[in-house]
């Protein structure tokens, strides 16, 4: 199970919002560069990173901060945000991210999401924001009547291989994993998952390790890394544990 930390940029700073409110915003620094070569030192071996004036307009707006995180570190980098349509897709892989993510696009066309899986396989994830069972597009701005685990059936049908799985009521408040809902979406929709949202202790990572066994590949952390309430070093040994 891989520790992937989590990098939000708004203007061009590394923030944090609380379940995806931009009136609820924290901003951890204003050098996105800074705070990836640090996740690195600490062991990173992958990225993620969320452009959320892109998620919010619906089109990537901080690619040039992403193409410099990439030439820096140098390590795998998955991004989501205003991914939209096939051009978008190869502008983000120009810049080096290594895996597309797919949101609001997701919902809105499955022959998109076809498309992109043929054209670069391997490479496209898909993004579910769950809010009590319903899939949330648009920068979390709108709940769709789409069920999550309908979503995660569709997608994977489609070629999707993973997805990211969301618990937007957990994102940003450090009350821990919705281990449930994470469960119940894995055994329903057979697809792969790498888990985000409300991660706040070594504890938290150790109650997802049973859920390897079907299909957990990994979590994404943020709030909690920032504030030190996780190592990140610590998390990843207790991953590989």
């Amino acid at each position: 199970m891989e520790i992937i930390p989590a990098i939000d940029i708004r203007d061009g700073k590394c923030v944090r919002l609380v379940q995806g409110r931009f009136e609820d915003e924290l901003i951890f620094s204003r050098e996105p560069v800074s705070m990836a070569r640090l996740w690195k030192k600490k062991g990173a071996r992958r990225l993620h990173i969320v452009d959320l004036d892109g998620a919010y307009v619906g089109t990537p707006q901080n690619l040039d901060v992403v193409a410099d995180i990439v030439r820096t570190v140098k390590i795998p980098v998955q991004m989501g945000g205003g991914i939209r349509d096939l051009e978008t897709v190869e502008d983000v892989f120009n810049c080096g991210v290594q895996w597309a993510i797919l949101g609001t696009s997701a919902c809105a066309s499955s022959e998109f999401v076809r498309t992109a899986c043929d054209k670069y396989p391997g490479r496209i994830l898909v993004g579910i924001d769950a809010k009590d069972g319903m899939v949330a597009v648009k920068g979390w701005r709108e709940i769709t009547s789409i069920k999550a685990i309908d979503l995660g059936i569709m997608v994977k049908e489609l070629g999707i291989q993973t997805v990211i799985f969301t618990d937007i009521r957990r994102d940003g408040m450090l009350s821990g994993p919705n281990i449930e809902s994470i469960l119940e979406f894995l055994q329903t929709s057979k697809v792969k998952v790498i888990a985000a949202g409300g991660i706040c202790s070594l504890k938290d990572v150790e109650s997802l390790k049973p859920l390897e066994s079907h299909g957990v590949e990994g979590v994404i952390i943020g709030r909690a890394l920032y504030t030190g309430l996780v190592d990140l070093r610590a998390a990843i040994n207790l991953a590989k544990s």
